[in-house]
C-alpha cells in the first residue's frame, strides 16, 4: 500500500483529489512507483486514506488521461513510467486539437489485445450526447434478458414482425400514454434503429415529398437524410421559442421536422400556444409534422409540455421516440408513431423496415413491464437534475455575468454564450489547449454561422461525474480568462 498523506485542511489550496492525483503522478516520475508496477484498488485507497469513493476515482481518470497510467482488463490499474518526450506535464503543456497528448509507445499485441489502452484525448469531455453508464440497471436488464432468452427464444427465433414485436408496441403504446400524453395503438407503433433509418421510412410513407422545412440550427443527420432523398431542404431560424412560425408560413415546405421539447442544439423548448399555432399550420397546409422527442423524458423545471401528438386532432404528427437517451445508445433502439391515415401505406412498404434484435425487444417490454424502466428514469432523472443544476452553479461562479446560459430546463446539454470578441471555433481551440473539448455544433447550420461578440458552445453534463465538471470549468475559466469581454 501506498503512503500517502492529504492535507485535509479546509484552507488547503488544491482539492483531495488533485493531491492524490499529483502525488501518484510524482511518484511514478521519480521511480518510487516503478514502471508497469499495479496500482491500489479503489476500494483499497478507500480504507487507508478515509476518503469517499470519487476523488480517489477521479484522480486515476486524470492519470490515465495524461498517460500515467493504463487499464489492464479485470487486473486493475498499472503505472507507466514517464520516456523522453512521451508524457507532458500536467497542468504546464499546451495542446493543439488533433491531439491533446502524445501517444505511449505500445507493441501492436499488447493494443490489440486490449493489454493497454491509449490515453484519452482530452482530460473533460463535455460530451452532450454521453449518458452516465454508471446508472445503467445492469442486474435488471440482465435479468431481463436472460429471462427472454430462456422462455421465448424458441418461439421468436423467425424473423418476426417488420413493425417490431407486438408485446413491446402494445406496452409502449400504454407508456406514451402515461408520460407523454401520446395517443395511439400499438398498430400505429413503428420500432426502429435509429433516427435516419425512421425519416427514410417516413419518405416513403409521404412519396413525394418536394420540400422539408428544418431547424436551424438543428439536427444535421436530418437534413442529410432529406438531401440524399433528393427532397429540397428549407432552414428556418430558431428563437426563444423554437422554431420561428414566420419563417414557415413563408416557406413552401409540405413537411417539417422539429424538437418542441428541448430543441437541438439550442434547448428551446416550444410554448404551449406555438405548438398550437404550428399544429394549425399543418392542417391548413395539409403537411405533415415530424415531432422529434428525443429527451422528453428529462424536464427540470416548470410542468411538463404534452407532446405535440397529443393535441393533434387530425393525425398530422409523427412522433418519434428513442431509448438511446433514457437507457443507453448502443442498443439502437427507437420508435415512431404512425397517423391512422397512413398505417394502409405502411403495409406497402413493410420490407423497407428495419427493426433491432427480436430478443432486445423483447427483454424491453420485459424490463417495461416489470417496473424497472419507470425506476431507472426516476434514478436517471433525479441524478441529471444534481448534475444540471452543479454546472449551472460552478459557471455562474467561474464566470458570472460574462456568460449567458440556455437551454437548461431540460436535456442533457446547456448552451453557453460567452461574451466575446471570439468565435466559438476559437473558444473551442482555447478549451483544447487545456484539455477540455467543447462543442460549437457549426455543422447543425445550412447557413452561415453567427460571428464573433456572442459566440455559443455546448457542452453536456451526462456522463460527467459533479467532481469533473468541476474540473471542466476550472480548466474552461482558465483557458478563456483572457477571452472575455469585460
Amino acid at each position: 500500500m501506498l503512503d500517502i498523506w492529504l492535507d485535509a485542511d479546509s484552507g488547503s489550496n488544491q482539492p483531495q483529489y488533485r493531491q492524490l492525483y499529483d502525488e501518484i503522478r510524482n511518484r511514478i516520475t521519480n521511480g518510487s512507483i516503478a514502471d508497469g508496477s499495479r496500482l491500489p484498488s479503489v476500494r483499497a485507497l478507500q480504507a487507508a486514506l478515509q476518503l469517499s469513493k470519487t476523488p480517489i476515482e477521479t484522480a486515476y481518470q486524470m492519470l490515465v488521461a495524461e498517460g500515467y497510467a493504463v487499464s489492464k482488463p479485470r487486473s486493475g490499474l498499472f503505472a507507466v513510467a514517464p520516456r523522453a518526450g512521451t508524457i507532458p506535464d500536467a497542468g504546464k503543456q499546451k495542446h493543439g486539437r488533433a491531439g491533446l497528448y502524445p501517444d505511449i509507445p505500445l507493441s501492436e499485441r499488447q493494443f490489440r489485445e486490449g493489454v493497454l489502452q491509449p490515453p484519452k484525448a482530452f482530460r473533460i469531455d463535455f460530451n452532450t450526447v454521453g449518458v452516465d453508464a454508471a446508472l445503467f440497471p445492469l442486474r435488471a436488464w440482465k435479468k431481463a434478458l436472460h429471462d427472454t432468452l430462456e422462455h421465448e427464444f424458441l418461439n421468436h427465433s423467425g424473423y418476426g414482425d417488420p413493425q417490431g414485436e407486438y408485446e413491446l408496441r402494445a406496452i409502449l403504446a400504454e407508456y406514451l400514454g402515461q408520460s407523454r400524453g401520446v395517443v395511439c395503438s400499438p398498430e400505429q407503433i413503428v420500432v426502429g434503429v435509429g433516427m435516419a433509418g425512421s425519416l427514410k421510412v417516413i419518405l416513403s410513407l409521404l412519396d413525394p415529398i418536394a420540400i422539408a422545412a428544418i431547424e436551424e440550427p438543428g439536427f444535421r443527420t436530418v437534413r442529410d437524410v432529406f438531401l440524399a432523398a433528393g427532397t429540397v431542404v428549407e432552414p428556418i431560424p430558431v428563437g426563444e421559442l423554437g422554431i420561428r412560425l414566420e419563417g414557415l408560413a413563408e416557406s413552401k415546405a409540405d413537411i417539417v421536422y422539429v424538437t418542441p421539447s428541448h430543441q437541438f442544439p439550442t434547448g428551446a423548448v416550444m410554448p404551449y400556444g406555438e405548438r398550437l399555432k404550428l399544429l394549425e399550420w399543418a392542417r391548413e397546409r395539409g403537411a405533415y409534422i415530424i415531432e422529434d422527442d428525443y429527451d422528453g423524458e428529462f424536464r427540470y423545471r416548470g410542468k411538463p409540455i404534452p407532446s405535440m401528438q397529443s393535441l393533434d386532432p387530425e393525425g398530422r404528427v409523427i412522433y418519434v421516440g428513442t431509448f438511446s437517451k433514457a437507457f443507453a445508445p448502443a442498443f439502437r433502439m427507437n420508435y415512431m408513431v404512425i397517423p391512422e391515415a397512413l398505417l394502409p401505406r405502411l403495409g406497402a412498404i413493410g420490407h423497407l423496415l428495419s427493426v433491432p434484435s427480436r430478443m432486445d425487444q423483447l427483454a424491453m417490454r420485459t424490463f417495461i413491464e416489470q417496473g424497472h424502466w419507470y425506476r431507472h428514469i426516476r434514478r436517471m432523472r433525479n441524478a441529471y437534475r444534481r448534475k444540471h443544476q452543479r454546472l449551472s452553479q460552478l459557471l455562474q461562479e467561474h464566470f458570472g455575468d460574462a456568460i449567458a446560459v440556455s437551454g437548461g430546463s431540460a436535456g442533457l446539454h446547456i448552451g453557453v454564450t460567452v461574451r466575446t470578441e471570439r468565435s466559438a471555433a476559437e473558444l473551442m481551440e482555447l478549451a483544447a489547449d487545456e484539455g477540455v473539448r467543447v462543442y460549437d455544433y457549426a455543422r447543425t447550420w445550412m447557413g452561415s454561422v453567427p460571428g464573433k461578440g456572442e459566440a455559443t458552445v455546448y457542452l453536456g453534463f451526462g456522463d460527467l461525474s459533479e467532481e469533473e465538471l468541476a474540473l471542466g470549468v476550472s480548466l474552461l475559466r482558465e483557458a478563456w480568462g483572457e477571452a472575455i469581454a469585460r
